[in-house]
Order: C-alpha cells, then structure tokens, then sequence
C-alpha cells in the first residue's frame, strides 16, 4: 500500500486550518486516513506547526511520501534534516 504524508482540511468556510495526517495515496485529500501526525494553523500570525516527530520519522522510514505542501512544513520544523541524518548513518 502506497502511503502519503499530505494534509487535511478543515475548519470553516474562509478559516481553514488542517491537519498532517498518513494516508493511503488512493483516498481523496478529506477522506480516510491512517493515523494523524500533527497539524498546521496558516491563520495565526505567525503561522502554527505541530507534527509529532517521532511518527513522522517512523512514517517517512516505512516509505511514506510527503505532498510538496507537507514536504514543506516538515521541513520548517526540521524532521527532514533528522530523516536525512538517519539515512546517511546507515
């Protein structure tokens, strides 16, 4: 099963936030998912970022692709760098 690591939008109509979630790659972007790693608020100033390291990393190693948008906030927060770490260590 092809997992990816996009976002899922909720909140109201002009006051969206969303969450980072795991999900298979066939399901639509508000469908099912597998399990949710943090979440995104762009509404604050300055914007919020919460992603649960530890789920993120271990889904990244199980082969999980992250969307360019999801690619992005993983990176502001620096797991990118830490996943990267991890596999040149190898």
């Amino acid at each position: 099963m092809a997992t990816k690591i996009r976002l899922k939008r909720m909140g109201a109509k002009k006051d969206p936030f969303y969450r980072v979630v795991v999900a298979d790659a066939r399901s639509p972007r508000d469908g099912r998912f597998i399990e949710e790693i943090g979440y995104y608020d762009p509404t604050t100033k300055p914007a919020t970022i919460s992603i649960d390291e530890e789920k993120a990393l271990k889904w990244l190693a199980n082969g999980a692709k992250p969307s360019d948008t999801a690619r992005s906030l993983l990176k502001q927060v620096g797991v990118l760098a830490k996943f990267n770490e991890t596999r040149k260590a190898r």
